[in-house]
């Protein structure tokens, strides 16, 4: 390992590199054939497919790299990695995503970036617009590969590898497996090695997995309990963004938001205003749908919540790969009613996730609870206050009936009785 990056693993506190790094580096040094580099969420595998690059980078010498990326969010962050971790090398590194001025864009690539990161779209259209010089370049990195290489996004990727040098080397890199990866050959034209170290790594933190048995119709209000936890935050996942809007609308209309929106519907501006406001800490929920989130990086997230279950494993294993990341502990939360997580549980038996049962009982999220003591979840008043709230502290909070007049008692029990006697006889 290079003296640079063995300073940089000291600054950041890390002992040493993580599984899929140091598997990697070689092969990627090397630059020969094509790998798949599958390794689990939060290990590291930015810095692992970046060490390589930059140690083999010529600054002054135009694009060299190119990293792909799934979404916007993703390719910024990936972006600001390279940034810090390139500046002993000279490194410079410019994104080209959608959705950003593209004429901008053009203009920086003339000044010849050594490493570019952006997002399918955007990239081959600069490629066919003979607008990126591709010349270069020496390796490709297709990150999230079993995102990227499905739909619409596979033909693009296909297309930009078979517009690079025919030597440049392709990395693909993923948390999880899928059969696309073990037929590169007749799909994009080149075999590759894979390097699978998920079942060696050792990055990953202690993770609690919940169950959390709420109604549709409650789920709001549980997270409005949540956001009163200490040091409590949590990315939201959603399946659908008409759930996830109606969601937002309920925050939106208390007197303070602890909730931002980020998913497809929000521009660009306000999609970074959103996420930098989650990492420092400003606000306590970021809901968000699996594209936008996909990869994303929140450094010691505490919790991950499923405001809707998905539909398959490898959705789960990627929105609860948020939390728990680099050895932290985290907390993954999964709404749903009985029949909901039972089927959750269904599908995910084929994996190491142990699902328990979670309570929120006295403003505290408890594993057990005296069933005999829990009652029924009742929204909190966020506006109006009840007649009982308003009552003194020294007023007891149950109300009890006052006990009636003795002869009045007396009274309606006779007429009960002489009601019961003449009950069918017709009246005169």
């Amino acid at each position: 390992m290079l003296e640079q990056f063995a300073t940089r693993f000291n600054q950041l506190g890390y002992a040493a590199p993580t599984a899929i790094q140091k598997a990697v580096y070689e092969p990627m040094i090397d630059g020969g054939t094509d790998i798949v580099g599958l390794s689990p969420t939060g290990s590291g595998k930015t810095v692992a497919f970046l060490m390589p690059i930059l140690a083999n980078l010529m600054p002054g010498e135009g694009p060299q790299a190119i990293v792909l990326e799934p979404s916007q969010e993703l390719a910024m962050q990936v972006t600001n990695v390279i940034r810090d971790w390139g500046v002993p090398f000279h490194a410079k590194v410019l994104p080209i995503i959608g959705g950003a001025n593209v004429k901008r864009q053009q203009e920086k690539l003339k000044k010849r970036p050594e490493i570019i990161v952006g997002t399918a779209g955007r990239v081959l259209s600069l490629l066919q617009d003979h607008k990126l010089k591709v010349q270069g370049i020496e390796t490709v990195v297709v990150d999230e590969a079993d995102d990227l290489l499905q739909d619409d996004s596979l033909e693009k990727v296909r297309q930009i590898i078979a517009t690079v040098p025919r030597d440049a080397q392709v990395a693909y890199f993923s948390a999880t497996d899928s059969a696309i990866l073990h037929h590169l050959d007749e799909e994009m034209g080149k075999p590759a090695d894979i390097i699978d170290v998920r079942a060696q790594d050792q990055s990953r933190g202690e993770v609690r997995h919940g169950q959390f048995q709420v109604s549709r119709g409650k789920r709001n209000d549980v997270l409005n309990r949540l956001t009163k936890l200490p040091n409590f935050k949590a990315l939201v996942f959603f399946n659908q963004t008409t759930e996830l809007n109606r969601a937002a609308n309920f925050f939106k209309h208390q007197g303070y938001s602890p909730a931002e929106k980020l998913s497809g519907t929000e521009n660009k501006l306000q999609r970074e205003r959103a996420l930098k406001a989650f990492r420092k800490g400003q606000i306590k929920l970021l809901l968000t749908t699996d594209v936008a989130a996909r990869g994303l990086d929140i450094p010691k997230l505490p919790a991950v919540i499923n405001y809707d279950l998905p539909d398959d494993a490898t959705t789960y294993v990627h929105r609860v790969g948020r939390t728990g990341r680099m050895g932290e502990p985290g907390l993954v939360i999964n709404f749903g009613d009985d029949h909901d997580l039972r089927d959750l549980k269904n599908l995910l038996k084929e994996t190491e996730y142990d699902l328990q049962p979670i309570y929120y009982y006295r403003g505290k999220l408890v594993d057990h609870v005296d069933v005999s003591a829990v009652t029924s979840f009742k929204p909190e008043k966020t506006t109006a206050t009840s007649r009982a709230e308003r009552q003194p502290s020294s007023q007891p909070t149950t109300i009890e009936r006052p006990v009636s007049n003795p002869s009045k008692q007396r009274k309606r029990k006779k007429n009960r009785l002489r009601d019961r006697k003449n009950k069918g006889k017709p009246r005169r």
